[in-house]
């Protein structure tokens, strides 16, 4: 159990948390929500050492085994399979013993290590391994490629399998879907629904919060609060204590009404699909987000596009893919093949498709960024893109502000009017004028959006917008575009905001791009489908062969180890048996030889003394040989049976 007692922590001076105290019972998965700055970081510092409190106690009981995901990867030479594998400690440990346990040729020590791992399901490690990178969209070729030539996001994804390669008793993950596309936040939402330690999860995604979380624990106001249930009841019951405040209340019912009325707009014009009605509920679950989070410092919306021609853009018989090389030397490669696609005002589509489809190939295209290998790409006139992908994040210049950066965008605008436009975006004070530089991976994506809808675009084209963002700044985002009246085309991991934003879902998958019919619910069992003929050997009946394989080598080379110790004990045993048995029976025919009395006469005998001098050796020689196969006995019992 974790104990907080009257727990106080802070970071740089600064005063976090005061005075909490709550119990977190074992096997628990708890999630922790609170604003940027909230706390929630630092309170996981305080499990790894990172950080200790300013009073209060915080307890968990020793013997646990903790696991939390590093934020920074070396660039190793280790292969990414091996990298994964050393997250379990005690299975390279007794991998080290069992190496030298062989060498020494130390048969008692072989069997016991075998018999542990065993216990632990070591036989089955890389299968399990396998498993774990495979679910985070990693493909067998990249089990061997050294950890220094994966990309940064692709090295957090081999933090996060060797955080979960750890038989962990608590489990601390701080934002893992960060760096996941839509099929491996899936994948990992069913991974850790099975995980049977306690678990302490830091999310912004809404979904999967409410999938994998029984208990929410909330950050605020310097105080945290333990919510039974998802992320969902506790917007409900946070809603409820909102609503009482007064002060809050109209502002609520304003944003409420706002929220009905294009409810009820939407639900005259949806068909009975089910991807539609699937709109229409998580627009009618939005009036208690709307309640939830009524004090969000995030107050925008998009900007009036100058113009709405219809279509903004179509694409006819397209081949998209990349070319490489000049002249002769062009090398092609197709990703999609014959493209049709067009996309009108109001149209949101939103993308779906595994790891490597070609969701982001199909984003570039439409954008301009990579023309076609093939086919018509056909754009308005007056088409206006705004499109958001992580290298717009980057390209922000780390010495100017957020204020200079939308200058730079706009000069002739005023001052204030950028100051206001960017306090929507919660750039307020100070906030506005320090350089990009310093900024949170939430700051500069917040920016970056902020810049995007400043340019008043009329086709909105969203690679994994929410990376980085928090849960107040995605909901904001997801009301804003309920209202912007162009084209959207949206990749997002974040199923909440495809839920609340897109009407259409195309599937991008073996090279084609065709309608979904269904909803993510759908998709996630056609995921599940794909990856189960994709790899039709069933992991877990592989993994328990593979153990089943392991368990008779190492049974076979325990039995060797010991028939090798057993062997000269019991050659040894056989030979003094025909000894003793030789020496007594020759002691018995002397004995009968003695006992005639024709030996004792006056004088002796000439044979007595020689019979007596080989009575005395063979009693000796019998003694002694007893004793020793008495110790054979015994050195024989003490040896398993082989």
């Amino acid at each position: 159990m974790i104990v907080l007692r009257r727990l106080t922590f802070a970071r740089a001076g600064h005063p976090l948390v005061r005075d909490a105290s709550l119990q977190i019972a074992p096997g628990w998965r708890v999630g922790l929500v609170g604003g940027n700055g909230s706390g929630k970081s630092t309170f996981f510092a305080l499990f790894n050492g990172g950080l200790h409190p300013e009073s209060g106690d915080l307890e968990w009981p020793e013997r646990w085994v903790m696991a939390h995901v590093a934020q920074e990867t070396p660039a190793l030479p280790s292969p990414a399979l091996d990298f994964v594998l050393d997250g379990d400690d005690e299975l390279r440990r007794l991998e080290a013993d069992l190496a030298r346990a062989e060498a020494s040729h130390d048969g008692e020590a072989i069997g016991t290590i075998h018999a542990r791992l065993g216990e632990i399901g070591g036989y089955g490690a890389r299968a399990r391994a396998a498993e774990l990178l495979h679910g985070l969209g990693f493909h067998d070729p990249d089990f061997s490629r050294p950890v220094a030539e994966f990309s940064g996001g692709w090295r957090m994804r081999l933090n996060l399998a060797r955080a979960l390669m750890c038989r962990s008793d608590l489990l601390l993950l701080d934002e893992p879907t960060n760096h996941l596309d839509l099929d491996a936040v899936l994948w990992l939402e069913t991974w850790l629904k099975s995980y049977r330690g306690t678990l302490l999860l830091i999310s912004h995604d809404r979904d999967f919060l409410d999938a994998v979380c029984g208990n929410v624990l909330a950050i605020e106001q310097q105080a945290m609060t333990l919510y039974k249930g998802g992320y969902s009841d506790f917007e409900t019951q946070r809603a409820a204590q909102l609503a009482q405040q007064q002060s809050l209340f109209e502002k609520q019912q304003r944003e409420v009404a706002h929220l009905q009325a294009y409810i009820d707009r939407f639900r005259a014009k949806a068909t009975k699909a089910r991807q539609a009605q699937s709109r229409i509920k998580a627009l009618a679950r939005m009036e208690t987000v709307a309640a939830a989070h009524v004090d969000t410092p995030f107050t925008f919306s998009f900007r009036e596009p100058e113009a709405l021609p219809d279509p903004l853009l179509s694409l006819d018989k397209i081949q998209a893919g990349y070319r490489s090389g000049a002249g002769e030397n062009t090398i092609e490669r197709t990703i999609l093949s014959h493209v049709r696609l067009t996309i009108r005002p109001g149209d949101r589509i939103g993308l779906l498709g595994m790891n490597g489809a070609g969701k982001s190939t199909l984003i570039k295209l439409l954008a301009g960024v990579h023309p076609p290998l093939a086919g018509e790409r056909q754009e308005a006139k007056a088409l206006k893109i705004g499109y958001f992908a992580q290298h717009q994040v980057e390209a922000l210049r780390p010495e100017g502000s957020a204020l200079d950066h939308l200058r730079w965008l706009d000069p002739d605008t005023p001052e204030q009017q950028h100051r206001d436009y960017l306090g929507g975006f919660d750039f307020r004070g100070d906030a506005a004028t320090r350089p990009v530089g310093p900024f949170s991976g939430g700051e500069k994506s917040r920016l970056a959006l902020a810049l995007l809808i400043w340019q008043r675009p009329n086709l909105l084209l969203l690679d994994e917008p929410t990376n980085h963002l928090d849960l107040e700044m995605r909901e904001a985002l997801a009301f804003a575009l309920q209202g912007f009246e162009g084209g959207v085309v949206l990749v997002s991991h974040d199923r909440h905001l495809v839920k609340t934003t897109a009407d259409t879902l195309l599937l991008v998958a073996d090279g084609q791009v065709a309608p979904f019919d269904g909803d993510l619910d759908d998709y996630a069992a056609w995921l599940a489908q794909a990856r189960n003929a994709a790899r039709p050997v069933d992991v877990e009946a592989k993994e328990a062969k593979a153990e089943r394989a392991a368990s008779r080598e190492a049974d076979a080379a325990a039995r060797k180890e010991l028939l090798a110790k057993r062997r000269p004990l019991l050659k040894e045993s056989e030979q003094l048996e025909k000894k003793l048995q030789g020496w007594q029976g020759e002691k018995k025919l002397l004995e009968e030889r003695l006992a005639d009395s024709s030996l004792y006469t006056s004088p002796p005998h000439p044979q007595l003394a020689g019979l007596l001098k080989r009575q005395g050796e063979l009693a000796a020689m019998i003694e002694d040989g007893e004793m020793r196969w008495l110790e054979v006995q015994e050195a024989l019992e003490a040896l398993p049976e082989a």
